[in-house]
């Protein structure tokens, strides 16, 4: 059951990422994400099935168009692929529990989300709010499933205190938070609030540290000031990702070593 649950989430994970790039190149413009079917951003020619495989199509095509030859961005395999790695090793992480489901929706929701705020600087409604509704009906399931009500209880709460410090920040410094994040930052509270509030804590303080570092960095090559906007929904979204999936030794070197 492991090894097919892993399987079957890196060969979804190739699908969604397919699935996860006409989100993030439609929703910010308002268009449907179910019609019309895919077509070239260049020259508006339909493509094919056989040109619409995750990867694949986009190496034999050379990174191009196959009708206009008009180049095609590498962040269509690059999500592609980043979302078959990720639904992996949540798998990996997870093994084939009830609440997997949930926790690669969230995933899913993330690299949406994260993509999306990298280009346009920008948390779409329309990608974070199916997203809660699917982790959370996703989590409701496993707690029914396995009788954890008291972690469905903790992840709601989770989600929504975290929802009210960020909104408190916003309140108090707009110009250092906006509304996004603070929407983000509930469903960042329940996705990771369900492994318990400490993941949650650990993907605030990762998504801090790389914000910084990221920050640090520019500054230093002369790219960024101080007042200089950074998409802070990036550092949001790979510091709970990265709690998710190796924040599990951590806490249990600090209960361990510094607890004693």
């Amino acid at each position: 059951m492991f090894t097919l649950a892993v399987l079957a989430c890196t060969l979804g994970g190739l699908a969604v990422g397919s699935f996860l790039n006409v989100v993030i190149y439609r929703v910010p413009s308002g268009r449907s994400i179910v019609a019309p079917g895919s077509t070239c951003p260049s020259c508006a020619t339909p493509i094919s099935p056989q040109d619409n495989i995750p990867v694949l199509s986009w190496i034999v095509l050379r990174g191009r168009c196959r009708h206009c030859r008009a180049p095609i961005s590498a962040r269509y395999p690059a999500v592609e692929l980043l979302t078959a790695v990720l639904f992996a090793l949540t798998a990996v992480r997870l093994g084939a529990t009830w609440s997997l489901p949930a926790e690669l929706a969230f995933v899913a929701g993330l690299i949406a989300l994260a993509a999306v705020d990298f280009e346009r600087y920008l948390l779409p409604r329309a990608i974070l709010y199916p997203t809660l509704v699917l982790v959370g009906a996703g989590l409701l399931l496993a707690a029914g499933a396995t009788g954890r009500w008291t972690r469905l209880g903790v992840a709601g709460v989770c989600g929504a205190g975290a929802f009210a410090v960020f909104l408190a920040i916003h309140l108090a410094r707009p110009r250092w938070l906006g509304f996004g994040d603070v929407r983000l930052a509930g469903l960042l509270g329940l996705g990771l609030g369900w492994m318990g509030p400490w993941y949650l804590f650990i993907g605030f303080m990762v998504a801090n540290l790389l914000g910084a570092g990221v920050g640090i960095g520019l500054m230093a090559a002369g790219r960024a000031s101080r007042s200089t906007p950074l998409p802070y929904g990036v550092f949001l979204g790979a510091g709970s990702i990265v709690a998710l999936l190796a924040a599990d030794p951590i806490i249990h070197w600090y209960s361990q070593t510094l607890v004693r």
